[in-house]
């Protein structure tokens, strides 16, 4: 009698578990659609949008947001919209290409960390240690410093600080797979290691290296607009968005809000929009999920 109740009990729990994974993949799917194409709007917008809108208009200056200017306009008359979306798509340009780099570097050591060589793995693990515990911040600071600044500086700040958690996660899943036991079963009926990495350890990490980059995107926008916010990054005459809103700190006070506001508010939700595709990804490529 209690093996049957315990065996009901685990059937409704199973039940209950799939109903939540078939129910929670359309939507996923629809929700991870639909902020690509949001992404994918604003590149277009950015680049099909005339400059006319960042050239200087004093008869314009400081207005507030109207249905001809929904941004407003900044101090010098120049169109916040403009300057906002040509700021955004910059600074998502330089944050991308920083967490590419970023991700193929800690795929490169996550490899190497789980290879044969413990000498190699140390080596790596020791960096990796040493970098994580250093303050984000301070590390970004230094590396920008060093690099003297503007587009390159903050490319390679961002993108030599991103990689130890990536870098962590693929080598523990190199060696999880390396000690499982299909894996060791096709090397002793003499299946080369070129076979076994093809047709075993890829299928597993293409999924985990894809979505831990897209999951570094936030972070690397955010960490690239804060550089140019401190004034380690970009030119102040670039219209990124880490310097829209150093310039607007100085006009806060006098009650022009929209100038820090509606820059802030474009970039949160655009970060937001890059965390939830990363994380409706991670859910779609679950193995529990994407056999349903």
């Amino acid at each position: 009698m209690e093996k049957t109740l315990s065996f009901r009990k685990l059937w409704c729990f199973s039940s209950n578990k799939l109903e939540f994974w078939h129910n929670q993949r359309p939507k996923t799917l629809i929700l991870s659609v639909l902020c690509g194409l949001l992404i994918f709007l604003l590149f277009t917008t950015a680049l099909l949008m005339d400059d006319s809108g960042l050239s200087t208009q004093l008869t314009l200056r400081k207005l507030p947001p109207s249905l001809q200017y929904p941004f407003g306009t900044d101090w010098l008359g120049r169109d916040m919209l403009t300057r906002t979306t040509k700021g955004l798509c910059l600074s998502l340009q330089v944050g991308l290409t920083a967490a590419s780099v970023s991700a193929i570097a800690a795929l490169i050591l996550g490899l190497l960390s789980a290879g044969p060589s413990r000498n190699m793995d140390r080596l790596i693990t020791g960096l990796v240690d040493v970098c994580m515990s250093m303050p984000h911040l301070v590390l970004l600071i230094l590396i920008s410093f060093v690099m003297g600044g503007g587009t390159k500086g903050v490319i390679v700040a961002v993108a030599a600080s991103h990689w130890p958690r990536l870098t962590r996660i693929i080598r523990a899943e190199v060696l999880q797979l390396k000690s499982a036991s299909y894996v060791r079963l096709s090397a002793k009926l003499g299946k080369s290691p070129l076979w076994i990495a093809r047709h075993h350890m890829a299928p597993h990490m293409i999924p985990q290296f894809f979505v831990g980059t897209l999951l570094l995107f936030p972070h690397a926008i955010l960490h690239a607009a804060g550089l140019s916010f401190l004034g380690f990054g970009l030119s102040p005459h670039t219209p990124a968005i880490g310097i829209l809103l150093s310039e607007s700190m100085r006009h806060l006070s006098t009650g022009y809000w929209w100038l820090a506001v509606m820059p802030g508010l474009t970039l949160v939700v655009t970060v937001k929009l890059f965390d939830i595709l990363g994380g409706g990804i991670r859910i779609l490529l679950t193995p529990k999920s994407s056999q349903l």
